[in-house]
């Protein structure tokens, strides 16, 4: 007798025997550039914790009084009982970083990549995104009901010819691009997409989820960083990377914002972020507005270890972010790796397909890092 699941088993049989298979690794005690896995003492480079803020004592404070104000939970939706006025305040925050008009902020940045998208384009219309994006744009893209297409890592020349074979026969267009691509560290040519959008009559959403509170002179982004403030575009990101927090964000125009609260099913049918967590996300983008200095101390820490990798014999894959990976032959030589690092005292992962097409280590810098954090690295690998 057979039982409708069995597939399952086999299926995750092929992940094992391919080195895809995955399972959590749970970590002790408070966030930071050194904590406790497995028991063990380990440098952490495996976090999106940038600037080290998810265990800053103020961050932790602010949630606690929130919690103490407002109860643990937002307890609807934001349109029915779940709007408390920190929400408001917090998208006021975020609007003044980013240099737009409004902001609306989501349950998780992936929750704000699908249900914007959804809410921009529809059966009618199509969207063009770079091969490398965020798997929450791609679904986001599936679930809009949209055509998708898709060009070639950062390359203008192919988004432009599909825009000239595809772009006459939709009512809509949409780009989609991360601003730094996560498992390369890479940005996109964001002024020059614009560029293209406004030939083409296209709209143009941008991930800043590893941009924020790292690029920029004040911190609010790559749309900062190249000098795009000001221009048409809608921005997503998170809170839960360098803001240490949890939660996702649109930044855009007013009526971009407007037209959200009316149209985006993923804040319009979910429970509002917690008080903590929006309390905490207050807290840090002002201490990201107060404390330059934590932003240069996590680009001193990038440059340095990006400069003894590039000594090495490793192939460091090309990066502008906090975000450096050594490219390698294979998932198992990966894992071989990652498992040679952890016995070392080195927490870093291995990135393997499908999230990648090809393996490598992902080390992301904080600003709580030492040099001799760094150095151990690359003791450790012996490259």
């Amino acid at each position: 007798m057979t039982n409708a699941y069995d597939w399952m088993a086999r299926s995750l049989d092929t992940i094992r025997r391919a080195d895809w298979y995955r399972s959590v690794k749970p970590l002790q005690g408070r966030a930071g550039a050194v904590v406790t896995l497995e028991g063990r003492k380990v440098i952490n480079f495996a976090s999106n914790d940038y600037l080290g803020l998810a265990g800053d004592e103020r961050l932790i404070e602010a949630a606690i009084a929130a919690t103490r104000e407002y109860g643990t939970g937002s307890t609807g939706s934001r349109l029915l009982s779940g709007h408390r006025e920190l929400h408001r305040q917090l998208e006021l925050a975020i609007a003044s970083l980013k240099q737009t008009e409004d902001a609306l902020v989501f349950s998780s940045g992936y929750l704000a990549n699908l249900g914007t998208i959804a809410a921009l384009v529809g059966a009618r219309d199509l969207i063009l995104g770079d091969r490398y994006n965020h798997s929450s744009l791609k679904n986001g893209a599936i679930l809009s009901g949209a055509t998708a297409l898709e060009w070639e890592h950062n390359d203008l020349d192919d988004l432009r010819a599909k825009l000239h074979r595809h772009r006459p026969h939709y009512r809509r267009c949409l780009i989609t691009t991360d601003t730094v691509f996560s498992m390369d560290g890479d940005l996109c040519p964001l002024p020059q997409l614009l560029d293209l959008a406004e030939e083409f009559d296209c709209m143009v959403l941008a991930d800043e989820a590893h941009a924020t509170g790292v690029l920029g002179e004040t911190g609010a982004g790559c749309v900062e960083h190249s000098h795009c403030s000001g221009r048409s575009l809608v921005q997503i990101g998170t809170l839960s990377k360098a803001l240490g927090s949890l939660g996702g964000y649109v930044a855009g125009s007013a009526l971009l914002v407007d037209y959200l609260r009316n149209r985006a099913a993923t804040w319009i049918y979910t429970t509002g972020l917690s008080p903590a967590d929006t309390a905490a996300a207050i807290a840090a983008i002002e201490i990201i507005r107060s404390e330059p200095e934590r932003r240069a101390q996590l680009w001193r820490n990038v440059n340095y270890l990006k400069q003894r990798l590039q000594q090495t014999r490793a192939t460091l894959l090309p990066s502008e972010a906090p975000i450096l990976c050594i490219g390698l032959a294979s998932p198992a030589t990966a894992l071989a790796m990652a498992k040679k690092l952890k016995a070392a005292g080195i927490f870093a992962p291995a990135i393997r397909p499908p999230t990648v097409p090809t393996s490598r280590l992902r080390f992301s810098v904080m600003a709580t890092h030492e040099l001799e954090h760094c150095d151990r690295v690359l003791e450790v690998l012996d490259v």
